[in-house]
């Protein structure tokens, strides 16, 4: 990213942390005591009537103070990281013009990592040969493009299981299209500067047994609050298949894979939240990267009862104090 001086940009507050670490609540507890605007950094809720397996705000939570990057598309679309961070830069200088302070909140780590450490320089999205290769995949099974994938690119097959199917399409389409490997294209970074300042908060907990009990109380919760009848509505609604990213995302995988007979009840439920806890690990992981490579970054326990004031003090000790009124 270009060379700018950070301490004279504006601020923009990051609140990070696995699936059930209590950010919505944090999110909220931050917007009563501070003049921000949330900016969602998840790559769920952008899908529009993907509510309940996505643990969306409620219309009264998205009441309290204005939600940017909710409901942007359908799902039948993708939304990639590249948009989100060409959004998320807008939305900043947009809220820090109106004299407010952006607050990025969600899980998406992916997201986090491209908005603080630029974009590498990677070729857009190709449908024609998305579904070329998908096409692969339904005569092959993703195994055999896995192992094709190891002999352009081993380094990169190597870090991918061979059932991993959204990561191994994209590599491919990567690889097809710039004819070198990922490594060296993810080392093209792209030379631009972001609006503000940001200020990193994490959140982790101290037992992981813990957020796993969280895990399974929340999954539990989304069923009885009609999980599966959303999804059964969604296939109804729009034009889906399990291969879309929507469909993709823990808990609607396994529902679809349940509504179409696969599984039962008692698996479903299980499988959604082993998934879901995966998902919480690798979010953990990215984090603990994040430590070593964000100095700012601060971490609090998420499983301490004070946790809604924590943030907002932490918040507070980076925020620069308010000008004097006169």
């Amino acid at each position: 990213m270009a060379k700018r001086d950070a301490g004279r940009l504006p601020p923009a507050l990051l609140l990070l942390g696995p699936t059930a670490s209590g950010k919505t609540a944090c999110a909220l507890t931050l917007a009563r005591a501070l003049p921000v605007e949330i900016i969602s950094v998840d790559s769920a809720l952008v899908y529009r009537d993907m509510d309940i397996g996505t643990a969306k705000p409620s219309a009264a939570e998205r009441a309290e103070c204005p939600h940017h990057l909710i409901d942007v598309v359908t799902p039948e679309a993708c939304y990639s990281a590249a948009r989100f961070r060409a959004d998320a830069i807008r939305l900043m200088g947009e809220i820090s013009a109106r004299g407010r302070i952006p607050l990025l909140a969600g899980g998406t780590m992916l997201y986090f990592k491209a908005l603080h450490d630029g974009l590498s320089d990677l070729p857009a999205a190709d449908p024609a040969l998305r579904h070329v290769i998908d096409q692969e995949a339904a005569e092959r099974g993703w195994p055999a493009l896995h192992a094709e994938l190891a002999r352009l690119d081993p380094a990169a097959a190597e870090r991918l299981e061979p059932g991993d199917a959204q990561r191994i399409q994209r590599a491919l389409e990567i690889v097809r299209l710039t004819g070198r490997p990922l490594a060296e294209s993810y080392a093209r970074k792209e030379d631009d500067a972001l609006p503000c300042r940001l200020l990193p908060i994490a959140l982790a907990p101290a037992d992981r047994s813990v957020l796993h009990a969280r895990i399974a109380d929340r999954f539990d919760a989304m069923l009885h609050a009609g999980f599966i009848d959303e999804v059964r509505q969604l296939r109804a609604r729009y034009r889906l298949d399990p291969a879309l990213p929507s469909m993709r995302c823990v808990g609607y995988r396994q529902a679809w894979e349940y509504l179409d007979g696969k599984i039962g009840y008692d698996e479903l439920r299980f499988k959604g939240i082993a998934a879901t806890r995966q998902l919480a690990k690798r979010q953990l992981t990215w984090q603990r990267q994040f430590r070593e490579t964000w100095p700012a970054l601060e971490e609090l326990d998420c499983l301490r009862p004070d946790l809604p004031q924590a943030v907002l003090n932490a918040a507070l000790r980076h925020l620069p104090p308010p000008a004097p009124t006169t």
